[in-house]
């Protein structure tokens, strides 16, 4: 009776120090494959404003982003040809002021879409949430949006 008690607790002790490990499964990093490293390294730091962060290769052919708290974005040079993407596989960001980031797009001339695929038109999905689509310079879909989750 002593052993089933003493590894009941035991039991619960792991458990609970594994929970505190953050031992649930979450997003690190995406990843994508571009033509132009300079190209896509100007669109992510100065058309959306993402900071990079030091990546471990020192090879010339990768920029990570931070783009969370505890996520990154690798941006990685070796791709021989643009492909086309499907705008149902994007990668989205909320951005704290929607409406400057739209201005912003306008004054670069960078082109953007509501999810019907308009030019410069903004989506207002279901919930209130605001959104555009744009791609990078290889093609990659991006949604940019307002949600305040």
């Amino acid at each position: 009776m002593k052993i089933a008690c003493f590894i009941a607790l035991l039991s619960l002790a792991v458990t609970a120090n594994a929970q505190n490990k953050n031992t649930k499964i979450h997003i690190n990093h995406t990843a994508i494959y571009v033509m132009n490293l300079a190209a896509s390294g100007n669109f992510y730091s100065t058309v959306l404003g993402i900071d990079s962060i030091a990546e471990p290769f020192h090879d010339g052919r990768h920029i990570w982003y931070k783009t969370g708290e505890h996520t990154m974005l690798h941006v990685i040079q070796g791709a021989t040809q643009k492909k086309e993407y499907y705008k149902n596989q994007h990668t989205c960001f909320t951005v704290p002021d929607f409406n400057a980031f739209v201005y912003k797009l306008q004054s670069v001339k960078w082109p953007y879409e509501d999810v019907a695929g308009n030019l410069n038109k903004i989506t207002t999905r279901v919930d209130g949430v605001h959104q555009i689509w744009i791609q990078d310079p290889d093609g990659y879909w991006i949604e940019i949006n307002d949600d305040q989750f």
